[in-house]
Formats: C-alpha cells, sequence, structure tokens
C-alpha cells in the first residue's frame, strides 16, 4: 500500500491484517516502484497524491520495468481524464476517495484474480492441475487429489503466484503452521506434495525458493 494519509493508511493497515494478508505500508513515492520489483506482492493500493511525487509516475515505472503487479488506484481526482490516465498507464482499476471499505476488498480481490488466472471465483488452475479454494478439493486431469491442511495450503499459495519464485520464506510464512517455520519442515511437506500431484507441477529454483508454471 502506498498512501500517505495516516489516517487512510492506519485503518487500510488494520482491514488488511483483520483479513489475514500481510501488508507493507509505504507514504513515499521515492524508492516504491523498486521494492514492488524486487518483492513479492499479490497487488499493490496506490494513492495519487504523494507528499515527493505523483503516484502516476510510480505505475509508469513499474510498467516500464515490466512488472506486471495487479495495481489498484485509490484517489480523491473523480475526473474522467485522471481515470482514464491512471488506465491508460497500467492501472487495473480505479476507485474514488472517499470509498467503503468492503468495496475496495471486493475490488482487490477481482484484481488478484484476474491476474493470477482464476477461471472463476477461488479456482485456480494450472496445467490439469486444478483447485477449487471454496470446497478444498484438487483434482489433476479430472482424479481427486487428498491432500493435508498443510499440503493445500502450499499448494494454493503456489498456484495463486504461478509463474512466479516464491522464496521459502514466504512460504514458510504463508503456508505453515505457526512454529513450523523451519526449512526441513518445508522440505517435508514439498516432498510430499510432489508425491501427489505429480513431478514437473512444482519446480525448485534452486537457492531461491519453488514455483509452480501455469502452463505445466
Amino acid at each position: 500500500m502506498i498512501e500517505d494519509d495516516l489516517a487512510i493508511g492506519q485503518a487500510l493497515l488494520s482491514v488488511f491484517q483483520d483479513e489475514g494478508h500481510t501488508a507493507v505500508w509505504l507514504r513515499l513515492a521515492q524508492g516504491a516502484a523498486a521494492r514492488m520489483s524486487s518483492e513479492s506482492f499479490d497487488a499493490v493500493v496506490l494513492d495519487l497524491g504523494l507528499p515527493d511525487g505523483d503516484g502516476t509516475d510510480v505505475l509508469r515505472a513499474l510498467r516500464d520495468e515490466g512488472v506486471r503487479l495487479p495495481v489498484l488506484i485509490i484517489s480523491a481526482r473523480d475526473s474522467l481524464q485522471d481515470r482514464l490516465k491512471g488506465f491508460d498507464l497500467g492501472a487495473d482499476d480505479y476507485l474514488i476517495k472517499p470509498f467503503e471499505i468492503p468495496e475496495l476488498l471486493v475490488r482487490l480481490r477481482a484484481i488478484v484474480r484476474r491476474s493470477h488466472g482464476a477461471l472463476e471465483e477461488n479456482l485456480w488452475v494450472a496445467g490439469d492441475i486444478e483447485l477449487d479454494e471454496n470446497r478444498m478439493l484438487v483434482t489433476r486431469a479430472g482424479q481427486s487429489v487428498t491432500l493435508s491442511k498443510t499440503e493445500f495450503a502450499l499448494l494454493l499459495t503456489l498456484m495463486k503466484q504461478a509463474n512466479r519464485v516464491l522464496t521459502r520464506v514466504e512460504l514458510e510464512r504463508r503456508a505453515l503452521p505457526s512454529g513450523e517455520g523451519q526449512s526441513q519442515t518445508l522440505d517435508v511437506h514439498i516432498f510430499n506434495l510432489r508425491k501427489k500431484v505429480g513431478e514437473g507441477v512444482i519446480r525448485t529454483v534452486r537457492g531461491v525458493g519453488y514455483m509452480v508454471q501455469r502452463d505445466v
């Protein structure tokens, strides 16, 4: 989240944390695009009026670097020209301040879903693997795959971020139960998950982490 207003930033940070998200809050334009491109995020909530620059410059820098991270602009600029400019620069959605929190959350979920290739709400696909998040079901080539709760969480995390490498630390934080943040534990879960979903689905990127390719 890139937002300089203290009240809005603190309110949104609390909302994101209550929703179970890990949120990073930046208040300046300087360095924001570099951080977005060097770390793994699901989405960006971007204000336009920042103390040291304009949010459109951050957005332009992101897209110039080829970063396709979904971006939701939140701004008091409500003219058609401002909205069209935001979309032309590569924004995925534009929400005018003041807004209702439920609408922001719905719009945010929608751009993340579209970015990660969900065919419909909470259905994720990579090759012949399908994961239904709502029903906690996984199939491969139409055949049901039985996973433990942790294995399901790992696969869901990887499939939501298909075609992106997730570091070991990210996977441990997002998918392992509290107290299991140890490399050996992650290796065991990945090994068991591979046996169940088949070889070639989960790739090891040596020295970095793991990834699932959308087109396996």
